[in-house]
């Protein structure tokens, strides 16, 4: 992805460019590295696009406990370009993390800093799939 006048630049097939990059992160192997794991995340989300130099706009995290929904977590940093998502299935140690920018921030920052994190502080935690996805395409 080029960045150039603070426009994203990304070509793509018929020389359309999008303004609009999604990185999804799907895994399995997830154990939950703490007590409140659907905190830890958030607070690990926060902390990646902080340090990215994007700025949030509302977070918050909602923890199932498996009476009306399975047991796990969702989570959301909303961004002044779009948002950071987790959600996690516990007892199926799935987790998925996207990360949605539009504009100039690149979405890849992000979600290298969430994964490099994650990897580190649980063990087992294999990536299935990471993925960039274009959006927004313009001509």
């Amino acid at each position: 992805m080029n960045l150039k006048s603070g426009r994203l630049l990304n070509a793509t097939v018929s020389g359309m460019s999008a303004i609009g990059i999604h990185v999804l992160l799907d895994y399995t192997g997830y154990v939950s590295p703490t007590d409140n794991d659907g905190k830890w995340i958030l607070e690990l989300m926060r902390r990646a696009v902080s340090e990215a130099g994007i700025r949030e706009v509302h977070s918050h995290v909602e923890q199932f406990d498996g009476t009306l929904s399975p047991l796990g977590f969702a989570a959301v940093v909303l961004i002044d370009e779009s948002h950071v998502s987790a959600h996690c299935y516990s007892e199926r140690g799935l987790l998925a993390i996207d990360v949605f920018t539009c504009g100039e921030n690149d979405p890849s920052v992000v979600a290298d800093t969430i994964h490099s994190e994650l990897v580190s502080n649980i063990e087992g935690l294999v990536l299935q799939r990471r993925d960039k996805v274009e959006r927004f395409l313009q001509g």
